[in-house]
């Protein structure tokens, strides 16, 4: 068995171990984060597979797209930064930015994998992975190794939702854009009006494009304090820029219907009939499949087709297959966000460690710090003002 090792550059080392008692697949925030948890538990064996390179999704953000969520060094008070993936960790303080790049915080998250040592393996794509008699056997591009448990942390980014509109295929998805400032062309129209949408329209309006906004619902007017459906105050604020209100029309409560190549460019028609033009290639920004998607044979799903879970992320068919990352649902609790998907770091790693027979004293403190979430009754609180 052949996988690389972790190190400050790519290299081809083998794979020391063909069996561990935990295995998790993916080197993002998620992946990252629950590695370190996993190291807290007093876990040794354990390994993490990653198919490129550690934050590899966050390299692949638009240049000017940054997290909508704020960096702040809180830890001394009891808090930690929102974009922190591990305790004594802050973005904020490692780059000195309040909302970082994806490509910074992709730096950022490699520089947690070496504090923490953790053995990450880098250009190892999952191809298929089984479960048996009580463990797992994961087939990778470099061999087979098998694992005890499997944390799947694979992520959304790298799988965009390129469907579910007739003629999707003329348009461009925002995650495959570089920077918006390689776009050519003054009259842009941008399918899908929540975070992604928004962000693309803000950098083209600052450019001075035109640009024309739908979305099939109004996520635009949304009044309640859940970050999930409506959205962030970072996006708010930008939409009230001189740039975004001289060049941005918004199209609330319209529907894509279809999309086609015309002589000139393209016609964008809505399901009650409307029709659009622009000479510029259309873009997508709504939402993505997410790589959960792969597993769908080791989870039972829900009627929103997520994974079902029991309390501890687990699947309720396939024991020992854990889910880490934006993808987690529990009822209508949607942990999309890394400051929510964080909060069951602990949870998952205590549930392993306790199986192997290990204490795990070390994540109590992960409740101080906000990153301990076991008791789901206690969410779903509204702000009062």
């Amino acid at each position: 068995m052949t996988i690389e090792r972790k190190t400050n550059s790519n290299t081809n080392n083998q794979l020391s171990k063909s069996e561990y008692d935990v295995l998790v697949i993916g080197a993002g925030a998620a992946g990252v984060g629950v590695s370190v948890a996993l190291k807290h538990a007093g876990i040794e064996n354990y390994g993490v597979i990653e198919r490129s390179r550690v934050g590899a999704s966050f390299d692949a953000w638009p240049a000017e797209t940054r997290f909508i969520t704020p960096s702040f060094a809180t830890n001394s008070v009891g808090m930690l930064d929102l974009n922190a993936v591990a305790l004594g960790t802050s973005p904020a303080y490692s780059l000195g930015v309040e909302h970082p790049t994806g490509q910074e915080f992709a730096s950022h998250l490699r520089a947690v994998s070496r504090h923490f040592e953790l053995p990450i393996y880098e250009n190892t794509e999952v191809k298929q992975i089984v479960s048996s008699d009580g463990r797992f056997q994961i087939e990778t591009n470099r061999g087979i190794v098998h694992a005890k448990h499997v944390i799947w942390a694979g992520g959304e980014y790298q799988y965009p939702r390129t469907n579910g509109i007739a003629g999707a295929e003329y348009c461009q998805h925002t995650a495959t854009i570089s920077s918006y400032r390689d776009l050519e062309g003054d009259d842009f129209i941008i399918v899908g009006g929540y975070e992604s949408g928004v962000d693309a329209a803000y950098h083209l309006a600052c450019q001075n494009k035109r640009v024309r906004l739908f979305d099939s619902r109004d996520p635009w007017s949304y009044k309640g304090s859940e970050p999930s459906v409506g959205l962030s105050p970072y996006s708010l604020q930008r939409m009230r820029s001189y740039a975004f209100y001289e060049n941005v029309e918004m199209y609330p409560n319209t529907d894509i219907q279809s999309i086609t190549r015309t002589k000139d460019g393209y016609e964008v028609i809505s399901t009650d009939g409307e029709s659009f033009e622009t000479t510029v290639r259309p873009l997508l920004a709504h939402g993505f499949e997410g790589s959960h998607k792969l597993v769908t044979h080791l989870f039972a799903l829900r009627e929103d087709g997520f994974p079902l879970l029991n309390e501890q992320d687990e699947s309720t068919t396939v024991p020992g297959m854990f889910l880490c990352g934006p993808a987690v649902r529990h009822d209508d609790f949607i942990f999309c966000f890394i400051y929510k998907y964080r909060q069951r770091f602990a949870v998952v790693a205590k549930t392993i460690a306790t199986s192997l027979g290990l204490p795990a004293e070390e994540l109590e403190v992960y409740r101080t710090y906000g990153m301990y979430l076991d008791d789901l009754s206690c969410c779903g609180e509204a702000c009062a003002c």
